[in-house]
């Protein structure tokens, strides 16, 4: 199998008393093994809603999503949320940890792990102290150590980084970088951010609202590694894919006020 994640036909629907609202309308998409897609549009067009359906926290009314690995075994999935989700009452190796002990491993496995991966995002230090004493930077790097801790294949992220402040947010972006080039993760993450999209991924999925449709899929055929420094050399291309999803996300933004 050739891709990761197959996204085929998919509606989803939200009802109240008064109300039933089309929120994800038709939405087909696949991801390869390895890429980084962005899922960027404006607030109220689903991208968040996708994410929890790939992740098995919603179900959709119509249309399905694969997560297959090329035996046609599904593939492990880790999410990791804009907001802060550790357990206040746990160390921050034991929450890394958690989701180990549900996967079967004993609780000195579960640490062994667990403080692998606090090292890999830079917090071993860190390991005996609670998420409270925490910046919120570096609450985010032990969500993503938990999330990578149970080895998925598939990372989602939703809006991973936008509440943290803009160099904290970049030291994350870069960190994010890092763990997949040595990991090799598939990763599909929201953002409203058209720069950070342009810095993490290899395809940019714009989505429009009400209903939330694929407007179009751009790829971003920079080099990498990349940071936020272009080469001369890209500033050309860059400057035009900026520019394009600028217009266009924009342009949908205004529309939908």
């Amino acid at each position: 199998m050739d891709n990761a994640v197959i996204i085929s036909a998919l509606d989803k629907s939200f009802s109240t008393q008064k109300q039933t609202t089309r929120v994800l309308n038709n939405i087909s998409l696949t991801v390869a093994p390895g890429e980084i897609v962005a899922l960027l549009g404006p607030s109220g067009c689903g991208k968040s809603t996708l994410l929890r359906i790939m992740a098995g926290l919603e179900q959709p009314d119509r249309g399905s999503v694969q997560l297959h690995d090329a035996r046609g075994s599904r593939q492990k999935v880790g999410m990791v949320f804009q907001s802060y989700t550790s357990f206040p009452w746990l160390t921050v190796e034991d929450n890394v940890a958690f989701g180990l002990r549900l996967c079967g491993l004993s609780r000195e496995q579960g640490r062994t792990r667990a403080r692998a991966w606090l090292d890999k995002v830079g917090l071993a230090h860190k390991a005996r102290a609670w998420p409270g004493d925490l910046s919120g930077g570096m609450q985010q790097r032990v969500a993503i150590a938990r999330a990578l801790a149970v080895e998925p294949a598939i990372l989602l992220m939703d809006e991973p980084f936008g509440a943290l402040d803009a160099f904290t947010r970049y030291e994350m972006q870069m960190l994010l970088l890092n763990l997949w080039r040595e990991t090799h993760k598939t990763i599909i993450f929201v953002t409203h951010d058209i720069d950070e999209a342009l810095l993490l991924a290899d395809r940019v999925v714009l989505f429009s609202p009400h209903p939330g449709e694929i407007d179009r899929v751009v790829a971003v055929d920079l080099p990498r590694p990349r940071n936020d420094l272009i080469h001369p050399a890209d500033l050309a291309r860059y400057g035009s894919l900026r520019a394009g999803l600028r217009e266009r996300f924009f342009s949908m933004k205004a529309a939908a006020q």
